[in-house]
């Protein structure tokens, strides 16, 4: 089937321009390929819609507790709160460069200090490796910054829900708030958008299979958040939940049990959108208009420690 009319039904144009570029350089069987294989469509699938970073953010790669970053903050200005942003990929793909004009976008955008975390992947890795790299960093950063928020997209997502779940666990640190994109949260595979969104484009339920049973969590609530029976006590979270993705009810679930344990949340649904579409912002409206939301949201949670209104 021609490329372009295999995504003739998505509403967006943007969107299918994106995933139609996308297969280019990532093919859709990767998982069957060799993990270097693998890490090097996705390299290059990062380089190619990679933009610049904004005039006026300067990058140094730093160690903290002992695990390789990336610190993102605006030149000149003073000090500000601090995102820690875990990159997705599976567990398996990703690194500082992949996500770097993301992290430069947010640290410009929402006038905060961002530090990416260089994770540990997996299979060389599995759990807990990449969790316990994103907890060393967390405690690296306390003594320099009060007000601190925490995020991530697709498996950065998880590592960062699931940090937030360690440091209330170890009594600190605080954090202001945790930012969800598109997050696989560990939700029951057997229903719900795991059935209605199997063979979505950009992420399978097939897929998120092939990267829970390589990061082999092993059932831990700090692998897969949602086996967590205690949400009181965590920080308030915004998620973004996209339509056609099979991770979208991982967004409601966690949202409704932070709710439901009194903790402010916000579920902000993308119905055009696909997994991984941060990467269309410049293609998409709609997916430019999720990425100024996060933004906005950044910036609440890390200077006031609020959801956006």
């Amino acid at each position: 089937m021609d490329r372009r009319n295999k995504y003739d039904w998505l509403q967006d144009p943007g969107i299918r321009e994106f995933l139609i570029a996308g297969e280019r350089f990532y093919p859709a069987d990767a998982v069957n390929f060799t993990m270097a294989e693998q890490r090097a469509f996705y390299d290059r699938y990062c380089a190619h819609f990679r933009n610049p970073r904004p005039d006026g953010v300067s990058a140094e790669d730093v160690m903290l507790g002992g695990v390789p970053c990336r610190h993102y903050r605006k030149r000149d200005a003073a000090p500000a709160p601090l995102m820690i942003y875990l990159h997705g990929g599976g567990f398996v793909l990703g690194s500082l460069d992949s996500h770097d004009d993301i992290c430069a976008e947010l640290c410009d955008g929402a006038a905060i200090e961002v530090v990416a975390v260089d994770y540990r992947l997996a299979p060389e890795h599995p759990f807990p490796a990449a969790f316990q790299d994103g907890w060393s960093v967390l405690q690296a950063v306390t003594d320099r910054y009060s007000q601190i928020i925490i995020g991530g997209d697709s498996a950065g997502g998880n590592l960062a829900a699931a940090l937030t779940l360690k440091a209330r666990d170890a009594g600190g640190p605080a954090l202001r708030g945790q930012v969800l994109i598109y997050p696989g949260l560990g939700g029951d595979l057997s229903r719900g958008s795991f059935v209605t969104q199997a063979s979505a484009p950009g992420l399978s339920t097939a897929d998120v299979i092939f990267y829970r049973d390589t990061y082999a969590g092993g059932g831990s609530k700090y692998a897969e958040p949602l086996r967590e029976s205690d949400f009181s006590g965590l920080p308030p979270a915004f998620l973004v939940a996209a339509a056609l993705d099979p991770l979208h009810d991982d967004c409601l679930d966690y949202a409704a049990r932070l709710s439901a344990a009194g903790v402010a949340a916000r579920v902000r649904e993308e119905p055009l959108l696909v997994h991984a579409f941060l990467r269309a912002r410049g293609m998409s409206a709609p997916a430019r208009e999720s990425f100024d939301a996060i933004t906005a949201a950044c910036a609440s949670l890390a200077h006031h420690g609020l959801l956006p209104t």
